[in-house]
């Protein structure tokens, strides 16, 4: 512990002496950097985390019973020309209360494929870590998104258009998801993993209809370290029959933050390649490299100081390219941010908040948190661990990775991701690193650039930032669609027919 500590105390001895005072003066602590982000998507959640006193009328899921509770919803306000009963949505919202926890309850939404219920079971994790994928559902791949009148319009890309889909609010204290008790706040893959894994249990034994279906995992952001680590906790369950077998194909991961070893790596040569800076910045900024390089060795898959020197070292690195590139927005470089403000997800807020739909949703009093600061901090352990190290024997066992990312984003940029998809060692590797690129098209239009052996694919998608599914629907539907199906390295078929198929 005295030589972790002392090299500790060396990273930002030798931080504070060779970085400009402008990335310095970005070294904050991780709650300011956190209640940033979330500024700049115009999200202001009235609480840092949903940590409740149970003496609020919450009693559809407050009270003691099954562990999952689960009702029909109709959204109050949607635009539903065809006048759809409440049956024919298949639309679900429900809470789950953790078994490895004092008090805590898993909020989610469950919408039934519009194609077929024999359609795959697909799971949705936004990143953060700690905002809530009700994000992804209304503005990235979910059956709806809101208007500016604060009404809902079908989204005729969402992803329950080929799957039957699972937004979960993760972890707990995000989003609608909550807890009585401080203890149940998460801080390491394994907490999350084995809360995921046990509502997949309890969710198939409400479903068990269900239960055989395909089953695959997706998200985007932090949850490059959550998909890894929950497949992994899947296949382990699976392996050990711990309860109902999970018929899990694969896992996609979008836009991630899976090996900060080498990702991080990436960061100044992408600005660079990109534009964005010069080649005297890319040098300057790289100096760092080496010490952000043996922080993260330092820290592996279970540092615990090693990890929080790692994440701040690491980060000057980020944070110098920003102080640099002024109001870019690295979501997508493409854009600028005007003020604080790099996007507009503020009728998120203002749609979840009214009554007529808590009502409909049946949260009670519950506050509904977009984003949350504490959740943030309670995961800066986690941060910097490889999510890696896990992959290659799911690989082995032939589950099927799907990564890809937008090429304009600079955060968890494709260059980052194609660099640690390349570097894993499996039996497959030599093979993969040897394929050629071919060309994902849709609609007869390149739409991004596909690398693929056995089970393991890269694609970096065209003309999209940090989130594909909002920049390129058509594209990202097309992508889900042909991946669940073993066809993603087929030619398109027709639009046309793809949708009349739906």
């Amino acid at each position: 512990m005295e030589n972790r500590s002392a090299k500790f105390l060396s990273l930002f001895v030798f931080l504070l002496i060779s970085l400009p005072f402008s990335a310095v003066a970005l070294l904050r602590p991780p709650m300011f950097r956190a209640e940033k982000l979330i500024r700049e998507l115009n999200l202001f959640p009235n609480e840092p985390i949903n940590v409740v006193d149970l003496d609020r009328d919450n009693t559809r899921h407050f009270s003691s019973g099954p562990n999952i509770v689960e009702w029909r919803v109709k959204f109050p306000n949607l635009v539903d020309p065809s006048g759809s009963s409440i049956e024919d949505l298949g639309h679900h919202a429900g809470y789950y209360h953790i078994q490895r926890s004092h008090a805590a309850r898993m909020f989610y939404f469950f919408f039934e494929s519009g194609n077929s219920k024999e359609d795959p079971i697909v799971i949705w994790l936004t990143g953060g870590p700690g905002c809530s994928s009700e994000m992804a559902l209304f503005y990235e791949n979910g059956p709806f998104t809101i208007a500016n009148n604060l009404s809902i319009v079908r989204n005729e890309y969402g992803w329950d258009k080929v799957s039957n889909i699972l937004y979960v609010d993760q972890p707990i204290g995000t989003g609608f998801s909550y807890s009585s008790d401080r203890r149940d706040i998460r801080h390491d893959e394994k907490g999350v993993s084995d809360d995921l894994y046990d509502f997949l249990l309890a969710f198939f034994k409400e479903h068990p209809d269900l239960a055989t279906n395909d089953f695959y995992i997706t998200g985007e952001s932090y949850a490059g370290h959550y998909i890894p680590a929950f497949a992994a906790r899947v296949h382990q369950g699976n392996k050990a029959k711990e309860g109902i077998h999970i018929n899990l194909k694969g896992f996609a991961i979008g836009n991630g933050l899976t090996d900060p070893g080498i990702q991080y790596g990436a960061y100044a040569d992408y600005a660079l390649d990109m534009g964005i800076i010069t080649q005297s910045d890319h040098d300057r900024i790289n100096k760092v490299l080496p010490l952000c390089e043996s922080a993260i060795k330092l820290c592996g898959t279970d540092g615990t100081i090693s990890c929080m020197a790692a994440y701040f070292v690491c980060n000057t690195i980020f944070s110098s390219i920003i102080a640099r590139v002024g109001d870019m927005n690295y979501y997508d470089i493409r854009k600028k941010c005007e003020g604080s403000l790099c996007y507009d997800f503020s009728n998120l807020e203002k749609f979840l908040n009214q009554r007529s739909v808590r009502n409909t949703l049946g949260v009670g009093d519950i506050e509904f948190v977009s984003c949350s600061t504490s959740v943030y901090e309670a995961m800066l352990m986690d941060w910097m661990r490889n999510l890696e190290v896990g992959i290659p024997s799911l690989l082995e066992d032939g589950i099927k990775l799907l990564v890809y990312a937008g090429e304009y984003d600079l955060i968890c940029n494709w260059l980052g991701n194609s660099r640690w998809v390349h570097a894993m060692e499996w039996s497959g590797q030599k093979e993969f690193v040897a394929s050629s690129e071919i060309p994902f098209e849709v609609d007869g239009s390149k739409a991004g650039l596909l690398k693929s052996h056995g089970p393991l694919s890269f694609l970096k998608v065209h003309d999209a930032g940090h989130m594909v599914p909002m920049d390129q629907p058509k594209a990202s539907l097309e992508m889900l669609n042909r991946w669940i199906h073993g066809s993603l390295s087929e030619r398109t078929i027709d639009s046309g027919k793809l949708v009349s198929s739906m």
